[in-house]
């Protein structure tokens, strides 16, 4: 099943963060999304020729994120949309994240 058929599983800590080359091999299926901070959060950065469209991406972002109990940090403004994931529980990545990812990704090509 890939990445955006998923649905995100609660995370309640005790198990590890994905190392790099597990994260790295979901990073395939989530293009535009870079792994930063020693590879435990994942960003994005949508960019648009206006506010309205990175703002109706930054609300929809947030439903999705709620109707999947995975939040992430969103920023926005002119012309773009910066967010970020990782799982506070772990202080780094889960497979949640890139699920996230994937879905924004869809909700963004849409």
């Amino acid at each position: 099943m890939n990445l955006k058929e998923k649905s995100c599983e609660p995370c309640k800590g005790g198990v590890p963060p994905l190392n790099e080359a597990e994260a790295s091999a979901l990073l395939i299926d989530t293009p535009g999304w870079s792994l930063i901070d020693n590879n435990k959060k994942l960003e994005c950065t949508y960019k648009f020729s206006d506010f309205a469209t990175a703002l109706n991406l930054a609300v929809k972002a947030a439903n999705i994120a709620e109707e999947e109990g995975h939040h992430p940090d969103i920023t926005f403004g002119w012309g773009y949309c910066k967010i970020l994931f990782y799982t506070h529980k772990i202080n780094g990545l889960h497979e949640n994240d890139f699920i996230m990812a994937a879905k924004i990704n869809m909700l963004a090509d849409s």
